[in-house]
């Protein structure tokens, strides 16, 4: 695919005041975006380019946007594309970026980088974290009470997301003799293997998957459904795909992350370094949920959320314990 840079461009707004003959010229600040692929993943990418597009819109920026900048190379020859156009807030839409922000932050003093769930320094360099343990943890959890075979999958893009850690410990707690099996793709995109991983766990009898990569989701997803398994949606609310099929969805809001980011870099509040964003902050919660998820147990999911969001950890009871239906 070909890549496209995107750009909307806005005329000065000149401004008279009163009777007076001062001119004020308003200059729109300009916020552009990298991405490592197409934004029409239905997935990660997708939800970045969207972002860009509320900031445009809500916040009144001008903005700019690359796809498939996933090289040093690009990466480089993007940002300096950027600088002369004058823009003064630069997101990159992934991992890769931050190591790079980092390196090259000094030499543009006057542009705020902006990554996302890498580990970045500089005075001008700010890191976005999804903290996706929670995230994990709840999709564990109702994976562990859906599974009539008693045997549950992630299907990870990398060994560090903290979704897996998650997962695990929310399915044990749930049902501490549950099998709970964990593949990894070490990509984001590849989806002949992570195909060729659904495909073993199936055989093994695994009845519920959290595939955990924007790149290769939906793919799984389709064969899925298709056997007429269960699976936990990952970013997006996938239940339009398949309302018997998605039991729910972990959903990270990264499309208001960066309203809220933009809004604080324009007054001035945006801090540098590493911050984080769970469930607390609106930005991560649970889709809709699937018609074969009991009222009982989506009520019991829902209390659960309540009870982390408002106390920073997990309920001590398990839904079998639960009393509901």
């Amino acid at each position: 695919m070909l890549r496209r840079t995107i750009f909307i461009f806005f005329l000065p707004i000149v401004l008279f005041i009163g009777c007076s003959n001062e001119v004020v010229h308003t200059k729109k600040e300009k916020v552009g975006l990298l991405l490592e692929d197409s934004i029409y993943d239905q997935g990660w990418n997708s939800k970045g380019y969207q972002g860009l597009l509320n900031i445009h819109t809500n916040l009144d920026v001008e903005v700019y946007s690359k796809e498939e900048v996933n090289t040093e190379e690009k990466i480089k020859s993007t940002i300096e594309e950027f600088y002369l156009n004058d823009v003064s807030i630069i997101f990159g839409h992934g991992q890769m970026y931050a190591h790079y922000f980092s390196e090259m932050a000094d030499e543009y003093p006057d542009i705020h980088f902006i990554s996302f769930n890498g580990h970045v320094k500089g005075n001008n360099v700010t890191s976005l974290h999804f903290d996706g343990y929670a995230m994990g943890y709840f999709a564990g959890s109702l994976s562990a009470i859906m599974s009539q075979n008693n045997k549950i999958a992630v299907i990870a893009a990398f060994p560090w997301q903290p979704e897996i850690e998650g997962f695990i410990e929310g399915a044990k707690f749930e049902n501490e003799d549950i099998n709970v099996k964990v593949e990894y793709v070490n990509s984001w995109t590849d989806e002949e293997l992570a195909l060729s991983y659904y495909q073993s766990l199936k055989n093994d009898e695994v009845d519920v998957f959290y595939p955990i990569g924007d790149g290769f989701h939906i793919s799984v997803l389709e064969e899925i459904k298709n056997d007429g398994l269960y699976i936990i949606g990952y970013v997006s609310d996938f239940s339009d795909l398949g309302e018997a099929t998605v039991l729910t969805s972990t959903i990270q809001h990264v499309d208001e992350l960066y309203e809220i980011v933009t809004r604080k870099y324009l007054d001035g509040e945006l801090d540098t370094g590493n911050l984080y964003f769970d469930f607390q902050d609106s930005v991560i919660s649970l889709g809709k949920f699937g018609s074969q998820v009991s009222e009982g147990i989506v009520e019991y999911m829902e209390d659960a959320v309540i009870h982390y969001i408002e106390n920073g950890e997990m309920q001590e009871e398990r839904y079998q314990d639960s009393n509901l239906p």
